[in-house]
Formats: structure tokens, sequence, C-alpha cells
């Protein structure tokens, strides 16, 4: 097959908007063909700005996941992950505005808004299409949700399923602008591995952990030991401090006899396993940081950037 000559390539940065669990992590992973992303079925899982990097020979998309966008006031952290998700529409090329397709709510309508009034073109996902009965009533909803977007197309995706997404992959292609790649074509993210280890962790502590408990908790890499880099040459080593809010919730972490924690190590670290390709030991320690999400100026210590 000839390869597009360079000047005919499409290149672009997409910034990926949407409420809190929409899907727009899985459509993020299921887009790149890797997991870049951690997904559980907790709201607010991603709290960080992700870089997934899609390539084919008719050009390369860089999509930049981001918080979902939500009420919650509460703490500085929540207000540090809508400002990132809002700062990310400047400087993109393009919006991708994700919706549920089962249901919309109020903060849909704030995101819709957010999207409409960023400039920059729009392009309306509607994900969770497996779990319609009747996909008649997809085109009524197309219609009102692109004018409060002003979305230029529409897309139908199960993210789950893999449905439609390399329709949703050519039709972000077109759009962007011409140009060469911007990253080697087998690279799938900037995201350092510290910073993907750290997150597997955390979404194992989403996982193992009830009601707010998870999200009064982050990770902090101590110690990332690559292979070869000391005694086990075909190994990775890897130090991980859990922090948590509150000192209640520190037993709770660790669980009766030291369980609950050791679950999160074991599942985190056959994660790791997977996605770095390596042999891997995890240790992990559990410190009390008392009222982490409410110090504002000290959110970039804990790894939370702009």
């Amino acid at each position: 097959m000839n390869r597009p000559e360079p000047e005919t390539m499409h290149c672009g940065t997409v910034a990926v908007i949407g409420r809190p669990n929409v899907g727009k992590s899985t459509l993020l992973n299921q887009l790149v063909g890797e997991r870049v992303s951690i997904v559980t079925h907790k709201p607010q899982t991603t709290r960080h700005r992700i870089t997934g990097i899609v390539t084919r020979p008719e050009g390369q998309i860089v999509l930049i996941d981001t918080p979902g966008l939500h009420r919650r006031r509460d703490h500085a952290l929540n207000r540090h992950m809508n400002r990132v998700a809002a700062e990310t529409l400047h400087g993109v090329d393009l919006a991708l505005l994700v919706l549920d397709a089962s249901h919309q709510t109020d903060e849909d309508e704030a995101a819709a808004r957010a999207v409409a009034q960023c400039g920059l073109d729009v392009v309306l996902v509607f994900n969770k299409i497996d779990r319609l009965h009747d996909r008649g009533q997809l085109l009524p909803m197309a219609r009102l949700w692109s004018g409060k977007a002003g979305a230029s197309e529409v897309f139908f995706v199960s993210a789950l399923k893999g449905e439609a997404i390399e329709e949703l992959v050519q039709g972000l292609i077109t759009r962007l602008p011409i140009g060469p790649p911007m990253y080697r074509g087998e690279q799938f993210t900037i995201e350092s591995m510290r910073f993907l280890a750290a997150e597997l962790v955390r979404e194992q502590l989403l996982e193992n952990l009830h009601q707010e408990i998870p999200y009064g908790t982050t990770v902090l890499i101590e110690r990332f030991v690559e292979r070869g880099e000391e005694d086990d040459p075909s190994g990775m080593y890897i130090l991980a401090t859990i922090l948590v809010a509150e000192q209640r919730h520190k037993g709770m972490v660790i669980g009766k006899g030291g369980q609950t924690l050791k679950r999160i190590g074991t599942r985190a670290r056959l994660a790791m396993q997977e996605l770095f390709d390596s042999r891997v030991r995890l240790e992990l320690n559990v410190r009390v940081e008392p009222d982490w999400m409410d110090r504002e100026r000290e959110l970039h210590r804990y790894g939370y950037r702009r």
C-alpha cells in the first residue's frame, strides 16, 4: 500500500471533554489500542490530563483525556480538576465532546456550553450505544445536542465493545490540519512509566475501597528502578506510597491482616507487568497526609499539574 505524502497527512491535538462517567477514558484506550488511562466504574476516576497517540498512514491524532467536568467544589482538588479540563480547550485543534447515549444530565449541559464557547471545531460522540434498546432515539438526540455544543459532526460508538471506533478515528483525522506526525509511529503516549505506575495503583484503590475512601487517596512513586539498573536485570522495582487524608482511612487501606493492601498491590503489579512487558516487584506503603486534597498551593507536590 502506498503511504501518503507528508504534505497530505493530517496531524493535530484533540481535547476529550465530558462529564464524569461518560466513558472518556475507555474511549481513549480503545482509540489508542493501549491501556493509557485507568478505568473504573466510579466517577472522577481521571484526575489528570493524559495524552494518547493514534497513528495511521493518513495521519496522527494526539488525544488529551481530561478529568470529567463536574459540580463538586468541596475540595481544592475538585476545583483543580475542573480548571484542568477547561484549560485543555485552549491551544488544541479540535474538541471532542463525549456524551452517554443512555442518559444526559445538567453536567452534560455545562460541558456542551464549554465546548460551544471555545471557538474550536467540535465533534460530538455518543458513547455506550450498546446500552440502548431503541437506537431510533439517537438521531433526535444528535440534533438536540449538536445545537447545544455547536458540533459539526456526530458519531455513535460503543467504546466498551469497540463499535464504530475506526469510523471515529478516520473522522477525526480528516478534521485535523495538514502536517507531519508529532510523534514516532510506535509511540502511544507521552506519559512517563512512573506516572502510569502510580495511576495503576490508584485504579486498584478505586476498585477495592468503598464509598468516599478512595477519593481521599493519591499515590506517589518514591522509587522507580527500570530493568537492568540493579541486581535483577530482568525486572523492575517500584516503591509507591499511598497517601490518605485521614488517620482512620489508613487502617481501611491496609485491611485486616494487611489483606486489602496485598490485594491492591498484587492486582496493580500484574497490570504493570502487562503494560510494561516486564517482571515487576512492587512495594506499597501507606502514609497519612491530613487534608492534602484541600492544599491548593501544594497539589503539585502530589503530581497534580496544570
